[in-house]
């Protein structure tokens, strides 16, 4: 069974950063691609960034593109995303996600999930 564990996550003023990381455990970390996903509240889960498993793609939400940051460490086990420039509207929850084949998804249709880290940005 994967395990997935985001941590990071937090309150944050506008214009900030955080890091979030995401340790996976249970089978080996490289053969997954990875993705960000986030969800505020009233509104449907979101792909925010992903990552093939090798790292050597790594794919972003337009509204994140420049502002954030997606890579990984396959010996650690961990994925990060990189937030600079926070906004309010970055405000949500943010998990990460992992699947086997067919390269990194922008809907979520992954295999596995983690339990979700609130972010909250204020203005």
């Amino acid at each position: 069974q994967v395990q997935l564990v985001e941590s990071g996550g937090g309150l944050v003023q506008a214009g900030g950063s955080l890091r979030l990381s995401c340790a996976v455990s249970g089978r080996t970390f490289s053969r997954y691609h990875m993705g960000w996903f986030r969800q505020a509240p009233g509104k449907e889960r979101e792909f925010v960034a992903g990552i093939s498993w090798s790292g050597d793609s790594t794919y972003y939400a337009d509204f994140v593109k420049g502002r954030f940051t997606c890579s990984r460490d396959n010996p650690k086990n961990t994925m990060y995303l990189q937030m600079n420039s926070l906004k309010p509207e970055d405000t949500a929850v943010y998990y990460c996600a992992a699947r086997e084949g067919n390269g990194v998804a922008y809907v979520p249709v992954y295999d596995y999930w983690g339990q979700g880290t609130q972010v909250t940005v204020s203005s």
